[in-house]
């Protein structure tokens, strides 16, 4: 009858005290080690055929297990969760599972999290949004499949679901200038080039104005990752104190845009707070087509970009990505899908005022 094998032969191969190697196969503080520690653990205790207590194999986690890691700055904007049911739609009907976790726009998170999946190499990532830090996603892409959902970016070496968040303002800053607006306000969270969407739609915006010979007033406030995580209602009270400013600082404003529709629904409490009416004296658009943007409370004017859809169509590159690994040893080409976004004209916006 064969010997059985211990953690204490395991150990003896692997250089490793006993108690280090019961770590790494229950798990438990597993962040201590690196990748590689792991992975030569989990293939001796395959190859010499030890058992658990519970008579589980302990082979090296392949692309091919089941669980996805799904990246997201926050779950209180629906636009996120959307995006992420969208995913897991797609994602249960072919027998995975996922891991939601948050950075709120923090790099170091964000780092954290990629390391992770790396570590424990899941079958996959998903960026609800444009990666903070392209080249270590890119990096991580290497090991794992890897796919992004936001604005379209042509440096970016990721499979994509591509949003043209430039033609979104165009579609915007055409509906408002068609309705007679000449004077229109932008406001919006902190515009960097780590948030290509916000400074694409505000382009995009721009561009029409311009041709339009309307102006285009930009309003903004500089939010840190930690001021974010510990206000749930940032983007909501955002869009408030930037549409008191712009009411004040620019009283001939007829039209305000926001980066997106929670932003927007601060701006119209704003607006009506200051006894004004929303279409007659302000017009008052959005992005992103949230679910409460079609209540009949606030009727708000957006740009749909197929959210649900675009989960879906991000599991679906995931899963192409893994299956191309299966069967050929390596990931797919680079695709990109792109779901046209068109506008949603609701009450909330309509013809300029004759002032």
């Amino acid at each position: 009858m064969p010997k059985k094998v211990t953690l204490k032969d395991i150990a003896a191969k692997a250089g490793l005290s006993p108690a280090s190697v019961s770590m790494i196969l229950n798990r438990r503080s597993i962040d201590r080690f690196n990748a590689e520690t792991i992975n030569k653990v989990f293939a001796l205790a395959d190859s010499m055929g030890y058992k658990n207590s519970k008579h589980q194999s302990y082979a090296l986690i392949k692309p091919s297990d089941t669980l996805i890691i799904i990246i997201c700055p926050s779950l209180f904007n629906p636009f996120y969760t959307t995006i992420i049911q969208g995913i897991e739609i797609a994602a249960r009907k072919q027998g995975f599972v996922t891991s939601v976790r948050t950075t709120y726009w923090d790099t170091d998170t964000e780092r954290f999290i990629m390391e992770q999946a790396r570590k424990f190499n899941v079958a996959g990532v998903i960026f609800a949004m444009i990666p903070q830090q392209p080249q270590l996603a890119y990096e991580l892409s290497q090991y794992l499949p890897v796919v992004a959902i936001g604005d379209r970016r042509g440096d970016l070496e990721l499979a994509t679901v591509d949003m043209n968040n430039f033609t979104a303002g165009q579609i915007v800053g055409r509906h408002l200038t068609e309705l007679g607006h000449k004077h229109i306000a932008y406001l919006s969270t902190t515009l960097n080039d780590q948030h290509t969407s916000r400074v694409r739609r505000c382009q995009g915006l721009e561009d029409i104005c311009k041709a339009a010979c309307a102006g285009l007033k930009v309003f903004t406030k500089e939010i840190t990752p930690d001021y974010e995580l510990s206000h749930i209602d940032v983007e909501y009270a955002t869009g408030y104190e930037l549409a008191c400013k712009c009411l004040e600082q620019a009283p001939e404003t007829t039209a305000i845009v926001t980066i997106n529709d929670m932003l927007g629904y601060g701006a119209y409490n704003a607006i009506i707070d200051k006894g004004l009416r929303i279409p007659e004296d302000i017009s008052l658009c959005g992005f992103d087509n949230i679910f409460p943007s079609q209540l009949h409370g606030i009727s708000l004017t957006t740009i749909d970009n197929s959210l649900t859809e675009c989960g879906k169509s991000a599991f679906k590159l995931l899963q192409e990505e893994i299956a191309s690994y299966e069967h050929h040893g390596k990931f797919a080409s680079i695709t990109h899908v792109e779901y046209k976004c068109r506008l949603i004209a609701r009450s909330s916006s309509g013809p300029a005022p004759q002032r």
